[in-house]
């Protein structure tokens, strides 16, 4: 004849099992992705040339420092973001190809940067 456990047993037993399953279904962490960062300020991009790597996941962290609104905006990536004057928004990119894209504000046509994927 065998014993049954003990219902606390029976509970860490399923805390332990909760707790593989769930490390298991978790994804990668933004955090641990190379973060890369911008600064829009009313009509200015910084840096002009936002280097980034080629064929891998990174955050881009954009972060407005200005007045008024920006919208970080590529249509060659087909990407934007708006952001509220004195907030920082990110973009998780999956990959992006060796290249160059344009990068504009579209609430300050003026705005203009590069992206450089290599």
């Amino acid at each position: 004849m065998s014993a049954l456990p003990s219902p606390s047993a029976v509970a860490a037993m399923r805390a332990v099992l909760f707790g593989a399953l769930l490390a298991l279904s978790v994804p990668a962490r933004a955090e641990e992705l190379p973060v890369i960062k911008v600064e829009m300020r009313d009509g200015t991009i910084v840096p002009t040339v936002i280097e980034v790597p080629a064929g891998t996941r990174f955050k881009l962290e954009i972060t407005n420092t200005g007045a008024s609104p920006v919208e970080f905006e590529s249509a060659d990536l087909k990407r934007e973001k708006a952001i509220a004057a004195g907030s920082t928004a990110s973009i998780v990119f999956r990959t992006v190809d060796p290249g160059s894209y344009a990068v504009f504000d579209d609430f300050h046509p003026e705005a203009k940067a590069t992206l450089v994927a290599k």
